[in-house]
């Protein structure tokens, strides 16, 4: 799945980005609601984690507005206001759950997992992405090309669900070093182009094809197939 985290929370954060990951996931973490909600609009996820005490554009202010925006991707507040009125007002503005801090990360995976997987979901949350004979799976992990199980790592997985959610856009090098691997930039590492070419020869080499296209010196873009 592909998640949106808004928490400004230095440690925090990041170590809830890091758990989400490790645990197969594609994580977005913002600490400012207004780049949280431009990103939200823009952008196909399947979950939001948001803090409601963000400086600025809170959390429930971003969720209120994206709801006015007909955006329904599912969304969990992620916060200490843990009052009966804070969780009510919270579900009131379109949050589908509500979990207080403290918490344990065992919990926040299994809501936000279980959001993904209610009947009723939107199109976003949908358990198959696809892009023309390419379909994966995101809850079974699993990837199809032209009726063929396609057998691919966590990483290929992560990276094929990437670049199928930003199919036509580029992703630079840094980026798929921050969306897969949880890395700043490292001018050092090969680990990009390695699974890159590896992904390449199980999706593309035995259907004859070119799906990821280089882009010297920029990076990397999906092509419809």
């Amino acid at each position: 799945m592909r998640l949106l985290v808004l928490e400004d929370d230095p440690k925090l954060g990041p170590w809830v980005e890091k758990g989400l990951r490790e645990a197969g996931h594609v994580v977005d973490l913002f600490t400012d609601g207004k780049d949280a909600l431009f990103a939200a609009i823009d952008q196909s996820y399947d979950v939001l984690v948001l803090d409601r005490m963000v400086p600025g554009l809170d959390g429930l202010s971003v969720l209120k507005a994206l709801r006015q925006a007909k955006v329904t991707v599912p969304a969990i507040f992620l916060t200490a206001l843990s009052e009966v009125d804070d969780r009510v007002e919270g579900l009131r503005a379109g949050g589908e759950d509500y979990l207080a801090k403290p918490f344990a990360f065992s919990e926040l995976l299994a809501r936000v997992e279980g959001l993904a997987r209610r009947p009723g979901a939107s199109e976003e949350t949908a358990s198959l992405l696809a892009a023309g004979d390419i379909t994966i799976d995101l809850h079974k992990r699993t990837c199809v090309r032209q009726g063929q199980p396609v057998d691919l790592n966590p990483k290929e997985f992560q990276l094929l669900e990437v670049f199928l959610r930003s199919k036509g856009r580029v992703q630079t090098r840094t980026m798929l070093l921050e969306k897969v691997w949880d890395m700043n930039f490292d001018p050092t590492t090969s680990v990009v182009e390695t699974h890159i070419s590896r992904l390449r020869g199980k999706i593309e080499k035995p259907f004859g094809d070119t799906v990821i296209r280089n882009i010297r010196g920029t990076g990397y873009v999906f092509e419809q197939v």
